[in-house]
């Protein structure tokens, strides 16, 4: 059976953007639309057969007359890793998620959640459902955010380092937490330290994190290499293999930090099944302070940021905002704390 032809695939056709097919099926008007693309819209449409969703037609008409809202939001996050199940394979994730989805829920609101292929657009969904406001999680080319931009509903970014006055924006500071991470191990006599990541975008919490890393080394007057970054993906599989490049380092590497506890706890499974003693022969932090920090053995010290706080600050800004696409631009930023446990030794 066919699928039904959606937005996108009017857009595709007639060679534009899908927020401009959705200005001209949805016959909003706007200067910047040539009658020349809004023939070329409609004639794409036609041509392909496009059914506009009847329901999200209702509920937009409603809206336009002040007496209706979806009380639907998205939650969108970019599938960083093709072919990877990795929405709930990280813990941040589903801690994230269920604050997001309980401060929502009593607040009368329900959730859709996504993930998105790299420069796959989310416009489709959202014109489709009709959704009241997004939640958007990590980094995006400049395409999407433009899309996201030109649905006029309000967008809360969280952990993406966009800076654009139409999204409100929720996250930590990412940088200074590297920062203490790394610090804590210097002042705990570590002089080589390894940092294992996933992949570092050019303006992403990764890229943040390297940076507080290299403040730290800069501050303690230790040299930076690039032979000591091991940036691959966010997992418990990256880190048990970046475990058999550190094991190799020892006993020059007698410290690593890794950016997420989910590396983290991976990295300590590897070297621990290669004979590499946790915190004796190697120490780890890692970053966010999830469950499994508490369970791993020998239990993580990391970087706590409140993710259940985050969670909730971003459905609480959303809520706020649905129905003020233009209200300026609010900020809300997360405290960060070091949380001590057994994973990091002093070494003498």
């Amino acid at each position: 059976m066919n699928r039904a032809v959606n937005v996108k695939d009017v857009a595709r056709e007639a060679g534009v953007s899908v927020a401009t097919v959705s200005y001209v099926l949805n016959q909003k008007p706007t200067k910047t639309i040539s009658p020349e693309t809004t023939q070329r819209v409609l004639e794409a449409a036609r041509k392909l057969g496009y059914v506009p969703n009847q329901a999200a037609i209702t509920i937009n008409s409603a809206k336009k007359q002040g007496v209706a809202r979806s009380k639907l939001f998205g939650v969108v996050i970019p599938q960083t890793e093709p072919g990877r199940e990795f929405m709930f394979s990280n813990p941040f994730y589903s801690e994230f998620l269920n604050a997001v989805e309980y401060t929502s829920r009593t607040n009368g609101y329900h959730l859709l959640i996504s993930g998105t292929a790299a420069h796959q657009s989310y416009a489709d969904i959202a014109i489709n459902r009709s959704l009241d406001g997004i939640i958007a999680m990590g980094v995006y080319p400049s395409e999407y955010v433009a899309d996201l931009r030109a649905l006029r509903i309000p967008v809360v970014m969280v952990d993406c380092y966009i800076n654009d006055h139409y999204f409100h924006n929720v996250g930590t500071n990412d940088r200074y937490g590297s920062f203490l991470a790394t610090k804590y191990l210097i002042d705990r006599n570590h002089q080589t330290i390894a940092f294992v990541t996933g992949a570092v975008d050019r303006k992403g919490v990764n890229k943040a994190r390297l940076a507080g890393y290299e403040d730290a080394l800069a501050e303690a007057g230790l040299a930076f290499s690039d032979r000591l970054v091991i940036a691959d993906s966010v997992g418990f599989e990256a880190g048990e293999e970046a475990a058999g490049v550190i094991a190799k380092m020892v006993p020059k590497v007698t410290a690593v930090h890794a950016t997420a506890d989910v590396i983290a706890v991976g990295l300590i499974k590897g070297l621990r099944r290669l004979g590499v003693r946790v915190p004796e022969d190697v120490s780890v932090i890692g970053f966010d302070d999830t469950s499994i920090a508490v369970i791993c053995e020998p239990s993580l010290t990391t970087v706590r940021q409140n993710i259940a706080q985050k969670g909730s600050a971003a459905a609480e800004l959303l809520i706020e905002m649905v129905g003020k696409f233009s209200a300026p631009k609010r900020e809300v930023t997360i405290p960060l704390s070091l949380v001590e446990r057994a994973s990091v030794a002093t070494r003498a």
